[in-house]
């Protein structure tokens, strides 16, 4: 196996849909300019509520990004 070194970001993801959609939509943007995303970690949750229900979900996730050799 191979030694990797790792550098985390946080990125907060927004979605009218879903906490999961959230998440997708926050990853698939950071990889259009980021290159070697690995994985991810859900640190919060949020929602915006109007009229009694869910408007709008905010989830920031920590992101590791694999250092090139």
């Amino acid at each position: 196996m191979s030694e990797h070194v790792y550098k985390q970001i946080e990125l907060t993801g927004s979605s009218p849909t879903s906490s999961d959609d959230a998440v997708r939509v926050a990853l698939e943007k950071a990889s259009k300019t980021l290159r070697n995303i690995h994985w991810f970690e859900v640190t919060e949750t949020r929602g915006h509520v109007e009229n009694g229900k869910i408007a709008h979900w905010q989830v920031t996730v920590k992101v590791g990004l694999r250092i090139e050799d």
